[in-house]
């Protein structure tokens, strides 16, 4: 059975059912008025921080799934390539931005091959949340991750942070260990995986790639716990909200919740 092929098509029927959401007037309103709101505070921080200015700067987004990241790439002045495996989401993503008259170029590519990129072309490749729980080859995504960014170009990740991976974060008032951490998958009928920091980390190092900057962070706000797919937090009030970032009520909260490492090329 082909996994990749497994995963392209659970991708292009999620695209147009469960994660339609994510592409609603408000939402692609909101990117608009702020397109800093794509990001963590903290991952934006780092961003500029790395890049005062976007503009002009050649930016590739590998698994840009909701294109989010995208879009407020465009929106800050940034030339940007958006690559996916879904060729719905893909097509979504790129009716927006025609309907807005956004010039992004979308491509169909696999992140852990990445075939119609060129060497040594992006000042800044993004990775965003929900994109290592699909890859099965963290050294191959990287080592190309490293070959299409350009001399001193900047590659930063921003994920769930692994620490979560063997909770379900579901849990509230108990902890549910679902797995070790050591366990990494594949996990379920369409493979997952869940990486370990060290996964992570050892595949950019070995590609090439050396370790600038390392943050740990929390959610901002009580969504984070909240089942999405299932409108839990429409509920809730925001007294609920604010108690779930709470680790006396949730001790979950006590771990941090995501992760954002930034890596150079020399």
């Amino acid at each position: 059975m082909n996994k990749i092929k497994d995963v392209q098509e659970a991708w292009n029927r999620w695209s147009d059912t469960d994660f339609a959401k994510y592409r609603s007037p408000d939402r692609i309103a909101k990117l608009i008025t702020e397109p800093e709101s794509a990001f963590h505070k903290t991952t934006y921080a780092m961003i500029r921080e790395a890049f005062p200015s976007l503009e002009g700067k050649r930016i590739c987004v590998p698994s840009s799934g909701d294109n989010h990241a995208v879009f407020a790439f465009h929106l800050m002045g940034a030339i940007v390539t958006s690559c996916d495996i879904s060729e719905r989401q893909l097509e979504h993503a790129s009716n927006i931005a025609h309907r807005h008259g956004w010039d992004i170029e979308f491509i169909w590519d696999d992140t852990m091959e990445l075939n119609k990129l060129h060497n040594n072309a992006y000042d800044f490749v993004y990775t965003s949340n929900g994109v290592h729980v699909w890859i099965n080859n963290l050294q191959s995504m990287y080592d190309h991750v490293h070959r299409i960014l350009d001399r001193r170009g900047i590659y930063m990740m921003f994920d769930i942070h692994p620490f979560l991976r063997p909770f379900g974060i579901q849990a509230r008032k108990e902890i549910h260990i679902v797995h070790p951490y050591h366990l990494t998958g594949p996990f379920g009928e369409i493979p997952r995986y869940k990486w370990r920091i060290q996964d992570l980390m050892n595949a950019m190092i070995r590609s090439g790639l050396y370790v600038r900057q390392v943050e740990e962070m929390y959610a901002e706000d009580g969504l984070f716990w909240v089942d999405d797919s299932q409108n839990e937090g429409d509920t809730m009030t925001e007294r609920e909200l604010h108690q779930l970032c709470n680790w006396e009520y949730n001790p979950l909260a006590a771990l941090p919740q995501w992760l954002t490492i930034q890596a150079g090329k020399l």
